[in-house]
This record gives structure tokens, C-alpha cells and sequence, in this order.
């Protein structure tokens, strides 16, 4: 039995101006397009969002990424819809690209076994059990490192792996709230709202993806692997930034503003006569050209308004005088007015404005690729470029198990014999294409 490979009949990256970019580079270094990662091999036993977000972006550098999944229904978020393309949630597939797949009954001593050898053979673990979890089937860092001393073992949870809240579950709501993202997220004078993007997750796994890469670096220096413990209450109260200095300095309690700034007038979204626009004068000079574009030139001569300080302190009058014109005309010509005058502006924009903006398009922030059960998909692609190498034909995301077979024969060596008996055993389970 083989493990099936899709046609990828149809895969391309968008990105028109990136070829020039990095054409004279890779023909000076003679690459080959060789990624950063290229030989780096992980075990994802992550799913939801966090870890699979970090292993995605280490696949995008070339690592090979093996998904451990349960057998069956897989990751949690295959399930997480509607929508659905064909048999997949359009969750799962924007962030398991690049990735093979493995279905793995890890409460036979016999599936927690292959984790093991793979751990041998690989570079990196990424793990987002509950803590101690793991530790159950002999599979937690304490356990392989012995076997495994250059591992790289990353655990991702809510809390951290010790502390008085450890073992509770953590999930991105949970944690956002309780790190007070929530409490500065929402209208002026309304309710806490929830970010519309599972923000705490996604930062938490940016900081697990430098971490891992922070860490193959200090193998580099000392031949050694080590224990990261990434989480997502320490991830979201370390990108508190200045309101968390705000307070630790000042003792200033934040409060929700909606979208405008508490230091910064004007700084926030207006609505215009169809939409919104989002006006944000960082200093005194971009201030009198808000002025200026909007016919308002009183207002620059006005005392009160001379400093932000003093917009700040009068920023109820201000706003309601800015709110009042911007209203007055469309998004699409105030844009116009705009462009040009140095101060930084912007629609807020649908989804569907969002993929139709020419600066969206030209940056090559759309991955298609041909699934093979969903067919053609379309993704977000890589949000950082390099001019030593592109990203280009990437693997759609795996169903559950599609890469068991090639998995256990060819990274483990695994005998036709061997790998029959498990899949018979159910120890294993290969998903037939």
C-alpha cells in the first residue's frame, strides 16, 4: 500500500512584482530556491489554531511537517463549520497547507511508540495537549529527550506549563479576556467585544514559530534540543504593549475607545456619507493637512487645537467638527482628496474589498492550490517575502491520514508487514484518495 500524492494540477503564488525582487539574488547565490528550513523535520501534534498556525509558517520555510491526527475525524477544526469546501471547513484549510498527515491512535502503546521514533529522527516536536497530558503516554519532553537530546520540544497551551491556572483549557476567547485584550476591545462606553480574528492564538503561535526558530539557532551553538513553553495568556499580555506600560508606570487604567486612540487625536474612523474612513494624524503637521484637505483651515489657527496634547484635551469638540464634514462626502472621495497630502488614511473595507485592493493582489497574499477531495482552494498566503528564495508550490492541506503509509515507511523504515499489521490493528489508519 502507498500513500497517495494529488495532482497539483493547478497551484501558482500571486505576486507579480516579486519575481524582479529577488531574480538577481538567487541567480548571484546559485540556490536554487533553497528554502531556510529545507532537512528541518517537525511532529505537529497540534490542532485548532496556535499550533497550527506556527507549523504552517515553519512548512512555508521548507521544514517538513508531519501532522499527528486522531483517526477518524482529525483535527478539531475539519468540523468547524459551515462553510465547508467539499469535505473540508474552510478553517481547516486556511492554516494546514504544506503539511502531511498521519492518523495515529496515540492510546495504543504501539502509536505512542512511532511518536517516539519519529521524535529520534526529527528536529522539532510542537505540542498543544493539556499540560501533563502527553506525559501519560510517555511522550512529554522528559520522556524523549533522553532518546532525543538535539529535540526541540514546543508546548503551546493557555496558561503555561506550571502555575496555579495551568491545567485549565485554554482557548483564544478565554484567554483574551482574561488578559484584558477584551476589556480594551469594543465601542466607547459599550460592552467588551471580541477581536473579530482569533488574534491571542495567532500571536501565540508567531511567538512559537520565532521561539522554534530562536531555538534550532542555539542547537546550532550547543548540539543540544530544549523544552519551549509558549501559552496564550503570556502571549496576548506581552503584546499589551503601551497599555500595559500605561499602567505598570502610570497606574492608568485603560478603557475601550472604539476605533479611535486615547493619546492620539485624530486618530480613529469616521464615517463618510457610504462608509468609513479611518483618519489617523500622528503629529502636529498631518493634523493641519487633515485641515487643509477637508476645508477647515480655521481650525489651524485655533489655540486649542495647536498640539495634540491639547487635541486630546479638547478632543470631543474636534471630533465632532471632523465627524461632521467627513460625513459630507463618499469614502471614494475623500480618498481622492487625500491622496497625496501626507496624511495616513484608509477604507475600512469588507472581506471582498480586502481581496480586491491592488496592494492586497500585488503583494501575493492569495495561495491557490488544487485539494484533493475540495478541489481547486485559495488561501492566505505568506505575509513576509525574502530575495533569497520564493514561495511557490505549496501542498495543499492533507485529509486525515492521506500520508501515514509513506510516512512510516519512509521516515521510519517501517516493513510492508509492519505497516499492514497496524493499519489492521487500527494502531494506524491510511485515508484512501
Amino acid at each position: 500500500m502507498s500513500a497517495a500524492v494529488p495532482s497539483l494540477r493547478r497551484i501558482r503564488l500571486v505576486y507579480p512584482g516579486f519575481r524582479k525582487f529577488t531574480t538577481s539574488a538567487n541567480q548571484s547565490k546559485g540556490d536554487h530556491n533553497v528554502k531556510p528550513l529545507k532537512g528541518i523535520k517537525v511532529i505537529d501534534m497540534t490542532r485548532v489554531l496556535a499550533g497550527p498556525f506556527a507549523t504552517m509558517i515553519l512548512g512555508d520555510l521548507g521544514a517538513e511537517i508531519i501532522k499527528v491526527e486522531r483517526p477518524g475525524r482529525g483535527d478539531d477544526t475539519r468540523a468547524w463549520g459551515p462553510p465547508f469546501v467539499g469535505e473540508e471547513s474552510a478553517y481547516f484549510l486556511s492554516v494546514n497547507r504544506n503539511k502531511k498527515s498521519i492518523a495515529v491512535n496515540l492510546k495504543d502503546p504501539r502509536g505512542a511508540r512511532i511518536i517516539t521514533e519519529l521524535a529520534k529522527v526529527c528536529d522539532v516536536l510542537v505540542e498543544n495537549y493539556l499540560p501533563g497530558g502527553l506525559k501519560k503516554m510517555g511522550l512529554s519532553y522528559e520522556d524523549l529527550a533522553p532518546a532525543a537530546p538535539r529535540l526541540i520540544y514546543c508546548s503551546i497551551s493557555g496558561y503555561g506549563q506550571t502555575g496555579p491556572h495551568s491545567l485549565r483549557p485554554g482557548y483564544d476567547s478565554i484567554a483574551s479576556a482574561v488578559s484584558g485584550m477584551m476589556h480594551i476591545t469594543g465601542p466607547e462606553g459599550g460592552e467588551p467585544v471580541r477581536p473579530g480574528v482569533a488574534m491571542t492564538d495567532l500571536a501565540t503561535g508567531l511567538f512559537a514559530h520565532g521561539a522554534i526558530m530562536a531555538a534550532l539557532l542555539h542547537r546550532g551553538h550547543n548540539g543540544r534540543g530544549q523544552h519551549i513553553d509558549a501559552n496564550l495568556l503570556s502571549s496576548q499580555v506581552a503584546c499589551l504593549t503601551h497599555i500595559a506600560s500605561n499602567y505598570l508606570n502610570a497606574q492608568k487604567e485603560a478603557k475601550r475607545w472604539g476605533t479611535a486612540h486615547e493619546s492620539i487625536v485624530p486618530y480613529q474612523g469616521f464615517k463618510t456619507r457610504d462608509g468609513f474612513l479611518v483618519v489617523a494624524a500622528g503629529n502636529d503637521q498631518q493634523f493641519f493637512n487633515v485641515c487643509k484637505v477637508l476645508g477647515l483651515d480655521a481650525l489651524i489657527d485655533e489655540p486649542k487645537y495647536q498640539t495634540n496634547t491639547l487635541r486630546v484635551q479638547h478632543r470631543q469638540e474636534l471630533l465632532k467638527t471632523l465627524s461632521q464634514r467627513l460625513s459630507e462626502e463618499s469614502t471614494g472621495e475623500w480618498l481622492e482628496r487625500f491622496e497625496g497630502s501626507g496624511v495616513p488614511v484608509g477604507p475600512i473595507n469588507s472581506i471582498q474589498q480586502v481581496f480586491s485592493d491592488p496592494q492586497v493582489r500585488h503583494n501575493g497574499l492569495v495561495q491557490e492550490m488544487d485539494h484533493p477531495t475540495a478541489g481547486p482552494i485559495a488561501v492566505p498566503g505568506p505575509a513576509v517575502r525574502f530575495s533569497g528564495f520564493e514561495f511557490d508550490r505549496p501542498s495543499p492541506p492533507p485529509t486525515v491520514g492521506q500520508h501515514t503509509v509513506e510516512v512510516l515507511r519512509n521516515t521510519l523504515g517501517y516493513s510492508d508487514q509492519e505497516i499492514q499489521q497496524l493499519l489492521q490493528d487500527k494502531t494506524v489508519e491510511q485515508q484512501q484518495l
